[in-house]
């Protein structure tokens, strides 16, 4: 089921935490933080939201870098009901799609929680103080990638955080599939 996050809280402080990559490393999340910010992208493996733009997402990531912009993507989902989502499989996502940022598990689902994230992906965009500046969607892409030359909005948000330190004021939620948390009992 296909879920939308909340627009953007403003000046909302990121929350660290170190999490297991897939690398073999341990990575704090403010520790992939860039001169002028970071992107915390909340993607899992199995998602067609995310397998559509997992390309793109990579590219954005990358030309990101060039604007002192951070990156780090984290998998919160439930791999014991999810089992494509699990530590193993998020090893071969990344290399299969060539990630050159940390991919995090939080097999707890503590940081999804802290975040109030939503779907996959949900993107948080914070400048260089940690504030967030940028709460929405990649492009205009859905379950199936969109025309080349959409409008990067989180590509082209975090520009301008970079640049100003402020996010645009309208902005498109983000949409996915909804987090797979575990059971509450």
């Amino acid at each position: 089921m296909a879920a939308v996050p909340p627009v953007c809280d403003f000046g909302w402080r990121a929350i660290d935490a170190v999490l297991p990559g897939v690398d073999g490393r341990s990575h704090s999340i403010f520790s992939q933080a860039g001169p002028n910010g970071l992107v915390v992208a909340f993607i899992c493996n199995h998602c067609p939201y995310v397998k559509a733009v997992i390309s793109r997402i990579v590219r954005d990531a990358n030309d990101l870098k060039a604007e002192g912009i951070g990156f780090v993507a984290i998998n919160s989902n439930d791999a014991d009901t999810y089992r494509e989502d699990s530590f193993d499989q998020m090893k071969l996502f990344a290399t299969t799609n060539g990630f050159s940022f940390p991919y995090l598990h939080d097999q707890r689902q503590t940081v999804a929680r802290d975040y109030s994230a939503v779907c996959t992906p949900d993107f948080f965009g914070f400048n260089s103080e940690l504030g967030l500046q940028y709460r929405g969607r990649l492009d205009a892409s859905r379950r199936e990638a969109g025309a080349p030359g959409l409008r990067r909005d989180l590509f082209e948000a975090m520009k301008q955080v970079a640049r100003t330190g402020d996010g645009p004021l309208d902005q498109v939620a983000s949409i996915g599939c909804s987090i797979k948390w575990k059971d509450a009992a």
